[in-house]
């Protein structure tokens, strides 16, 4: 009987039947290996009356080191002598979680389960769980979910029950929208939340599993060159007048200059640009690291932007100390999509035209921005490849294809469409 060590689990090998490595040091604490691999932490011990019963720990990895589950095993002993059954207690403890409890657990400890996944899919996930989940099933006990919950859970979000406005900071505000995508993904992030809870055996049953989800519902939308021409004096306008502070009026101009999706150009730092090769390097982005072509329009509005010494960040923050990146934009969008709207309309009047026919950007989202530079590009005569690769698409088939290319015919696609862009928005610099 060998005193456990991480070389001795490391080294476990699983055999056709489950297997147990007792450790010498903690009496009942031992190494489970099941036939398919899985290696976990157990406690055999016995109850006032000889019966004996095996607790697992649980799974070997984060948290539960060797050393770790040995502390437990020795705490779950003291337990016992003094006429306590561990696994009576769990079974209480599962009884009173609910869903609110097995939310915070996944997402404070899920982190360290799933070191892999994005930090901004695990804002997602936090997003979407106490914005629309927590809500409606917030006080419902874990173990008392079932299929037919999750699935009214979807409709309900899907028909806009749990929107809202969240008061989200001093003058920041969150409005949270229903919709078939976000409650697709709510079902898939409790879903998540679920397995979770099963690998730390606190249930046994997935209810997310097997639901449906909802598909939501392709919204693309394409700016032409009057609609652009429009947001251009519209943030001319608004950053004359003070309404508009200029790094936001900034980030908007480099969206769409570069194509680029809002996250990489709110969180851009100075030391990822290449000002000698024109290039954007992303250490990480939503496809894993990439190169972006970066147009002469955007590299000047980029030498404008003051810096702040010791501040890594392009599009500092407006408010407080500054010291972190750029929030607040889709607040900041909105007013400028409304009021180039309104000059769209007023520009028809002046002109005798429509206005029934004067362009409306109220319906326009960021990412459409970058929906749009895409459009702008093909225009041009772009190949579709190449504005793949711009925009930083990963599809194996397509990458294959140009993956022999350099960057300078990416430069050439990237300096045309911006330059189109800059043209109708009058002013790149501010």
């Amino acid at each position: 009987m060998p005193r456990l060590t991480k070389r001795v689990v490391d080294t476990a090998e699983a055999g056709p039947s489950q297997a147990i490595i007792w450790d010498s040091e903690v009496k009942g604490f031992g190494l489970r290996i099941m036939p398919s691999g899985v290696k976990s932490y157990v406690l055999q011990y016995r109850i006032t009356g000889g019966r004996s019963r095996r607790y697992t720990i649980g799974k070997h990895g984060s948290p539960w080191t060797v050393e770790e589950a040995r502390r437990k095993a020795a705490e779950l002993l003291h337990q016992i002598g003094r006429g306590g059954d561990p696994l009576e207690a769990k079974a209480e403890a599962r009884a009173a979680l609910t869903v609110a409890d097995l939310v915070e657990l996944y997402l404070s400890e899920g982190p360290a389960a799933k070191p892999n996944k994005k930090p901004s899919s695990w804002e997602t996930d936090a997003s979407n769980l106490r914005r629309h989940v927590l809500p409606l099933l917030g006080k419902k006990p874990m173990k008392a979910v079932t299929s037919a919950d999750v699935a009214r859970l979807q409709a309900d979000v899907a028909a806009g029950k749990t929107a809202a406005d969240v008061k989200t900071g001093w003058r920041g505000r969150a409005r949270v929208r229903g919709g078939k995508g976000i409650a697709s993904r709510a079902v898939a992030a409790l879903g998540a939340a679920y397995t979770f809870a099963m690998d730390r055996e606190l249930v046994e049953k997935n209810p997310a599993r097997g639901v449906k989800l909802l598909k939501g519902e392709t919204m693309e939308r394409f700016l032409s060159e009057r609609e652009v021409a429009a947001i251009g004096d519209a943030l001319i306008e608004m950053e004359d007048e003070a309404r508009l502070h200029p790094r936001m009026a900034a980030a908007i101009r480099l969206l769409m200059l570069t194509g680029c999706r809002k996250g990489e150009i709110l969180g851009l730092q100075w030391a990822w640009i290449d000002w000698g090769r024109g290039l954007i390097r992303l250490p990480d982005s939503k496809t894993g690291a990439k190169t972006v072509p970066l147009p002469l329009p955007a590299v000047e509005i980029l030498k404008v932007i003051e810096r702040k010494e010791g501040n890594p960040h392009v599009l500092r923050a407006i408010r407080g100390s500054e010291d972190g990146p750029l929030v607040g934009l889709q607040s900041a969008w909105e007013s400028v999509r409304v009021r180039a709207t309104e000059l769209a309309r007023q520009r028809a009047t002046e002109a005798g035209e429509d206005v029934s026919l004067a362009p409306d950007l109220t319906d326009v989202r960021i990412h459409d921005l970058r929906h749009s530079y895409a459009s702008f590009a093909v225009a041009d005569g772009a190949p579709l490849y190449l504005v793949g690769k711009v925009l930083g698409h990963k599809q194996a088939r397509t990458t294959e294809g140009y993956a022999h290319l350099s960057d300078d015919p990416l430069k050439a696609v990237a300096e045309r469409t911006a330059a189109r862009i800059a043209e109708a928005l009058k002013r790149p610099t501010r």
